[in-house]
């Protein structure tokens, strides 16, 4: 299941209702861990953030793999898959509302190489997306926190279009 929401609260609840006590969790764009630290501790949870808030506050959560970096990192895709090749939720807040092309880019690339159970998305725009879009009648539905489409295993290849996301990417 892929749900999205806007509303911080309703983002939480919607983990919560799906996590179960021995579930791994990774979470892209943990912050200073508001959400992470609602979770069960008996879960392996993977939290990632590149923000400078992030660190002291994340390294308080003993039960948490913090990892400091950038979702759309290969690197950092890459780190996380050495510990784990697939999860139970992959919960992404990047940003809120802001870009939801590079949040949608971070959920392709992460759900295709995970394969999440659930996902759950927190962005306004994709929110606002998908309650304006209008169908054209054909139905293309996934049963899976992932894209049916995008169901090769393993890391996908480093993106070409990467590079263009911005420029201090480059590597």
């Amino acid at each position: 299941m892929i749900k999205l929401s806007y509303d911080v609260k309703k983002y939480r609840k919607d983990i919560l209702e799906l996590v179960t006590p021995d579930d791994t969790i990774i979470e892209l764009g943990c912050h200073t861990g508001g959400t992470t630290k609602i979770m069960p501790k008996t879960c392996n949870i993977i939290a990632i953030d590149n923000s400078p808030e992030s660190t002291s506050q994340m390294e308080k959560l003993t039960h948490v793999n913090f990892i400091k970096g950038d979702v759309r990192l290969h690197e950092i895709l890459g780190e996380v898959f050495k510990q784990v090749q697939s999860c139970d939720i992959l919960a992404i807040d990047l940003g809120g509302g802001y870009h939801p092309d590079t949040v949608f880019k971070v959920f392709y690339i992460w759900s295709s190489t995970f394969k999440p159970t659930h996902t759950i998305i927190r962005n306004r725009g994709l929110l606002e997306f998908m309650n304006t879009a209008q169908g054209s009648g054909e139905k293309y539905i996934s049963q899976y926190g992932y894209l049916d489409s995008y169901h090769d295993s393993g890391i996908p290849p480093l993106i070409k279009e990467f590079d263009l996301w911005t420029p201090s990417l480059k590597m």
